[in-house]
């Protein structure tokens, strides 16, 4: 058996699915992105006159959706801590990866108790976003 879990504080999935699902001690996170929980705005995205992205903020995403994986974690009775595993979407791997890498660095600044990683680049994801993150956590409760 397993239990579906929906995170109030977190920005709705942009499909029909859960935000994570609890198998026994383990912890699914569907993709996370980076959009406001109470906007539904990507930080960091900058529009011209007629509504075109022109540019994106990787560090503000990467900060937002670290939040919103947090929001996710303690929802489900997890904790930051308790990551495992992560996957990592960018859409432009060439001008993200360094500044995405800086930023994980600054929440997992021991790699020895950092979770495993994975970082691919990808040609676009389901709405304007830079980057989003595919997690599994232990819960320890």
């Amino acid at each position: 058996m397993s239990e579906a879990i929906r995170a109030d504080a977190a920005p709705r999935p942009v499909g029909r699915y859960p935000h994570a699902r609890r198998a026994g001690n383990l912890l699914f996170l569907s993709g996370i992105g980076p959009r406001d929980p109470t906007t539904d705005a990507v930080p960091g995205n900058e529009y011209d006159a007629d509504g075109r992205l022109v540019r994106q903020d990787i560090v503000a995403q990467c900060h937002s959706v670290f939040a919103n994986v947090r929001r996710v974690l303690e929802a489900s009775g997890a904790r930051w801590e308790d990551l495992l595993d992560v996957t990592v979407y960018l859409t432009d791997m060439r001008r993200d990866f360094d500044a995405y890498n800086a930023v994980w660095a600054e929440y997992f600044p021991d790699p020895a108790t950092a979770p495993c990683r994975t970082t691919l680049g990808i040609t676009a994801l389901p709405t304007p976003i830079a980057i989003e993150l595919k997690c599994i956590a232990l819960v320890r409760s």
